[in-house]
């Protein structure tokens, strides 16, 4: 297995941003890569299927609310399907196939060919995120992932901000070539990815012995031969709810606050890109810092609790914005986002971890895939949830916002209690 420390860096100027450590150093290049051409992708989609390809607002929003809810049932048989064929092997079949997908909406001129297509891209990205999640699971060293992970998580939002800043050029010149040419980019980072991923080294999952001490790690009802599945492990779960609770704070940034600042605020409009900004530069900047200390199980948890806590009190900066002028709302809003990125840093740590130790290692496909379609699921109510809380009920719903946030990270504690401190990942 590689390690996750090597000797000197390479001279030259890339080699000094990139880890010294050759794997490292291509999942990076690969998270960067795959993020760019994201970052073009998403800027760029619904100015594209509304005045390209000629849908209304509300048809896109639908097509792509179902092709979310698809989106949401992907991550199970795409994993379980990585633990049979291996990760790598299915991700290289994967990645092609978004490629595919994603130029496919350049001969679009239906709603249901959208509606259709939508979801098989998007079927293909969730279950890739989950595949990749695995991947990483099988690659690495047990004691280096979480590190790995945030690192992966900082190259990913510098990758979007990279791309959302190209794409601002094809939103000017607002032209179907422009918007065509950003399907192609994408199309071909999907491909550089996997031209990436061949000389990846991923090792064959290795039996591991089983341990029915504990009832199956919290409950967990056994497949034949002593191998867990995660839809029978009661806690693993329990813990994939709650923190998919915890996920709805992207919709808080992405829907709520953009709303909030628009409608109930003095604020400048400009204060929701500024918001995005904050956001990104504190996850490039302390992601890896923030996943220092989460070491296991437990720490995963305290993590993750403290992180609801500031995720809540973000919530109530957000909602004291609409008492003042415009210079004390900007100003109030930005500490909110403070808190709250800080807030969020510390959950995504701590779910990496949960959702890694608590696993069976030999299917972390399927565990990974479970994790990630709880996430995907408060990703596709998210929006609903704030809309029917902050911007519904103003000040009120942000305190019942604050309120499930508080009571959802803390619960975790009691949910992993029994767990051991720290589970073998043997790949």
């Amino acid at each position: 297995m590689t390690s996750t420390t090597s000797p000197a860096r390479p001279p030259h100027a890339l080699g000094r941003l990139l880890p010294a450590d050759p794997l490292l150093r291509r999942l990076v290049l690969m998270s960067l890569v795959n993020s760019v051409g994201d970052g073009l992708f998403v800027t760029v989609n619904v100015l594209f299927f509304t005045r390209s390809i000629g849908l209304t607002p509300g048809s896109v929003a639908l097509g792509l609310t179902v092709a979310g809810v698809c989106g949401v049932f992907a991550g199970v048989p795409m994993g379980r399907l990585a633990d049979r064929v291996g990760t790598k092997r299915l991700l290289l079949v994967v990645g092609p196939l978004q490629a595919v997908a994603l130029l496919g909406y350049a001969f679009v001129h239906s709603f249901v060919a959208f509606v259709v297509l939508a979801c098989v891209a998007t079927v293909l990205e969730r279950g890739a995120v989950a595949v990749r999640s695995a991947l990483i699971a099988r690659a690495l060293p047990a004691e280096g992932q979480v590190r790995t992970r945030a690192l992966l998580r900082s190259v990913m939002n510098a990758g979007l901000v990279a791309g959302s800043a190209g794409a601002a050029l094809v939103l000017q010149a607002d032209s179907y070539a422009g918007y065509v040419t950003v399907l192609v980019l994408d199309a071909v980072s999907f491909l550089a990815v996997a031209a990436l991923l061949v000389g990846l080294p991923v090792p064959a999952p290795a039996p591991v012995a089983s341990d029915d001490s504990d009832g199956g790690a919290g409950g967990a009802d056994a497949a034949p031969g002593g191998r867990r599945t995660a839809l029978r492990d009661r806690r693993y779960l329990v813990v994939t709810v709650l923190h998919a609770v915890l996920e709805l704070q992207l919709a808080v940034l992405s829907v709520g606050l953009p709303l909030w600042i628009v409608l109930s605020t003095e604020a400048p409009a400009a204060m929701v890109a500024a918001v995005n900004v904050v956001n990104c530069l504190l996850v490039v900047l302390f992601q890896v810092r923030a996943s220092r200390g989460v070491t296991d199980v437990p720490s995963a948890a305290r993590a993750c609790a403290r992180g609801a806590l500031l995720l809540a009190g973000g919530c109530l900066v957000y909602a004291a914005a609409q008492y003042g002028p415009a210079w004390a709302a900007a100003a109030t809003i930005l500490a909110g986002a403070f808190v709250h990125t800080l807030g969020e840093l510390l959950t995504s740590a701590g779910g990496w971890t949960l959702s890694l130790d608590l696993a069976d290692p030999r299917a972390h496909g399927e565990y990974q895939g479970v994790f990630m379609s709880g996430q995907a699921g408060a990703h596709v109510i998210g929006p609903l949830v704030i809309t029917l809380t902050a911007v519904d009920h103003g000040a009120a719903g942000w305190v019942v916002l604050a309120g499930v946030f508080a009571l959802a990270g803390p619960a975790l504690l009691p949910a992993v209690r029994g767990a051991a401190v720290k589970a073998v990942r043997t790949a």
